[in-house]
């Protein structure tokens, strides 16, 4: 019998493969522990199946494609927020976190196999476009999106900036679907806007969290502090999908001088940690008052919670979108990587937000002023949505064209800000926040 050199090829990946297994659960993994024998049981069916592909299939395969194919799926069933990354999709990762990368500057996540947008970013041309969360993502330049995983939607969205992307969106209470053609930019670094009330009252929102994302928060609390003594702050944190943990941290920390800020619990000890707040040399201690709705996922649930639970703001809007899952970014030897979830973390009490998400203490629902000026801030899908979700085990380059005008930016600041019901309200108690604190207490 002869080999060629491609089977021989195949047949070097699967007996790899089956070492890799056997070597992978013999290993100390925690609680569980797998049999040699089971593991070369179906290590042996996946090796058969490579095999009748080599074999039997109608077309020549390669072999990379085919096991990148199976790790693919293997990981994709392990819940939404886990994913495996070619080499190029694992570079645009790390390029991403930077805080700068070609596309339209949509969240996207799984709900009930369908590509869903979970937020649109401020400001992007999705957003400027008219892109809702909530929209089901049908098609991608005609291509359907069936079974098509998050990384080659992310793929097939992003391009060169000036050129067109069609997507072919499905709207709740909206019969036909909707195409819009949108064209790529560069997503703006920025990731914090600021504006002043003209009584003294900050308001700060933070679109997602990035690599820059506390020291451009440190820089506009110097600036509005500059223009005067702040006697509160708004920080917005709706339609905020994520982003970093440890800008998540530096963020929290920002505002607090002590206590513990968050905690993660993994399935082996390293991934178990608690950060807690060291003293700030800039005292901060005006009141705060945090805006959220069901678009606040992951990292901006951590500042939150945070705050929340050391009694250092008053969380108002509605709950939360329930992400309470850490995701590390494992790099692969053939320079793949592997986005895995690999740990659960938890607020200061000890609070695990997964699905359930962070209850406001005021709960204060959303208001369109009227449809056309509806900012995209309702109708945003949850992690209880989320097919496959977690439960709750106790239930460089700044593009000037990419980045508004700052005249501009504060003009729509000042209109959106006066037509939004939950801003007015947070303002509202923020301007009578003194004379409540200065009301002796009944003997």
């Amino acid at each position: 019998m002869t080999f060629s050199k491609k089977r021989l090829s195949l047949d070097i990946v699967i007996v790899s493969l089956l070492m890799v297994g056997v070597l992978f659960f013999n290993g100390n993994h925690g609680d569980v522990k797998a049999d040699t024998n089971d593991i070369y049981e179906h290590m042996e069916i996946f090796a058969e199946v490579l095999r009748q592909i080599e074999d039997n299939y109608v077309e020549p395969q390669n072999p990379q494609n085919l096991i990148y194919g199976a790790i693919k799926g293997m990981v994709q069933g392990l819940d939404p927020h886990s994913s495996f990354m070619t080499k190029e999709e694992h570079q645009d990762l790390l390029i991403e976190t930077k805080g700068s990368f070609p596309g339209v500057g949509i969240e996207l996540s799984i709900r009930d196999n369908i590509l869903t947008v979970m937020a649109p970013i401020e400001g992007t041309p999705a957003y400027e476009a008219g892109i809702k969360s909530g929209d089901k993502i049908l098609k991608i330049d005609d291509q359907t999106t069936i079974d098509m995983t998050l990384t080659e939607a992310v793929k097939r969205i992003r391009g060169p900036k000036g050129t067109n992307v069609k997507l072919t969106i499905g709207r709740e209470g909206v019969e036909k679907p909707l195409e819009f053609v949108i064209t790529r930019d560069v997503i703006p670094l920025k990731s914090v806007r600021s504006y002043r009330f003209d009584s003294s009252i900050g308001y700060l929102r933070i679109l997602y969290f990035q690599g820059n994302t506390s020291e451009e928060l440190a820089s506009h609390l110097d600036q509005l502090d500059e223009e005067g003594a702040l006697k509160g702050l708004i920080l917005d944190l709706r339609g905020n999908p994520g982003g970093l943990l440890p800008q998540a941290i530096e963020v929290s920390d920002e505002f607090l001088d002590s206590g513990l800020i968050v905690s993660t619990k993994g399935r082996n000890n390293e991934q178990d940690m608690q950060v807690s707040a060291q003293k700030n040399k800039k005292e901060r201690n005006y009141p705060i008052i945090v805006l959220v709705n069901e678009g606040s996922a992951s990292a901006s649930e951590i500042v939150a919670g945070a705050l929340q639970d050391n009694k250092r703001a008053l969380i108002l809007g509605t709950r939360t979108f329930g992400k309470g899952s850490v995701q590390t970014i494992l790099p692969l030897s053939d320079g793949s990587g592997l986005r895995l979830t690999t740990a659960r973390y938890y607020t200061p009490s000890g609070r695990s937000i997964q699905v359930s998400g962070i209850v406001p203490d005021i709960e204060i629902k959303y208001i369109p002023p009227d449809e056309k000026n509806d900012e995209n801030i309702s109708q945003i899908v949850r992690e209880k949505d989320l097919k496959g979700h977690m439960l709750n085990e106790k239930m460089e380059e700044d593009s000037k064209d990419s980045v508004e005008d700052s005249n501009d930016l504060e003009e729509h600041l000042k209109q959106f800000l006066g037509k939004d019901n939950q801003v007015q309200h947070a303002l509202q108690l923020l301007q009578s926040w003194d004379i409540f604190s200065k009301l002796a207490p009944k003997s």
